[in-house]
């Protein structure tokens, strides 16, 4: 078995995947700590024979995975930023200082998409660039929705949006002061994505395909006004084109990668930016 790592700030997430046929056998996550051990949240190391790492957490808590993992598990690699990768070439002035997370997530979506809008719904939400040919023009930050819910303190941080609801209803005004807050902060995480991703297509003259992961992009997706597609799996979905280890990967399939949506056209990205800046 092979055992993908997605460490985060919050949340640790793993999945096991056959080495043999490629399958997800199964998957979940852990709040991410100081110190990781194997546990009843955690798969049994003794069936995994190699571990792939995309850490974004404090280093000791890297440190002590790996130093578990190596007592454990014959091979471990892990995921660094660099200048280039995969024929994707780095934005940032520091390339080790972009978040291996963004760069696994630049990388999948390079090699599925050819260029790409790359988001990520998490605690933060991150929006990347990469361009056909391969150029990361770097990318935006902006708080997600928890974080954004929690800096009102208006004691609705434990209500969460209903990842079911359509986006129209979160986009009403709310009768509630919870509404108020969950339709305020959706309305301000979808209205950002849509108008960068349109602002940097119309500067660089190209209607680049959108992919979208993290554990809200379900729900903000519901209010992306362009062709998009939700890959739950896109960091793994890096780790895999990094570091291939099955059949299927060395022939450069990733797992669980979606169907990508062909973009609206440029003339209708630029149309629709044009009159929202005349509102």
């Amino acid at each position: 078995m092979i055992l993908d790592l997605d460490i985060g700030n919050t949340l640790s997430k793993w999945r096991l995947k056959d080495a043999n046929s490629s399958e997800i056998r199964s998957r979940g996550a852990v709040w991410t700590r100081e110190e990781w051990r194997p546990g009843s949240d955690i798969p049994d190391l003794d069936v995994v024979e190699a571990v792939r790492i995309s850490s974004v957490a404090r280093k000791t808590v890297l440190q002590e995975t790996v130093s578990l993992l190596r007592r454990k598990v014959g091979a471990v690699h892990v995921a660094h930023s660099a200048p280039e990768a995969l024929g994707v070439i780095n934005g940032y002035k520091e390339p080790e200082r972009l978040g291996v997370d963004r760069w696994m997530g630049a990388l999948a979506g390079y090699q599925l998409a050819g260029g790409c809008c790359a988001v990520d719904c998490g605690s933060a939400i991150t929006i990347d660039f990469v361009l056909p040919g391969g150029r990361h023009l770097g990318g935006y930050i902006l708080p997600g929705l928890r974080l954004m819910k929690e800096s009102l303190k208006l004691g609705t941080r434990n209500v969460a949006i209903d990842p079911d609801s359509e986006a129209e209803e979160l986009l009403a005004p709310g009768r509630r002061t919870v509404e108020a807050v969950n339709h305020g902060i959706y309305m301000a995480a979808v209205s950002a994505i849509n108008r960068v991703y349109a602002e940097v297509c119309d500067t660089e003259g190209v209607a680049l395909p959108l992919l979208m992961t993290g554990g809200d992009a379900r729900v903000v997706s519901r209010g992306i006004q362009v062709p998009h597609a939700v890959w739950p799996d896109m960091v793994y979905g890096g780790l895999e084109a990094c570091f291939p280890l099955t059949a299927a990967e060395r022939a450069g399939r990733m797992s669980g990668a979606p169907y990508v949506p062909v973009p609206v056209s440029l003339e209708k990205i630029r149309a629709g930016l044009a009159f929202s800046m005349l509102l």
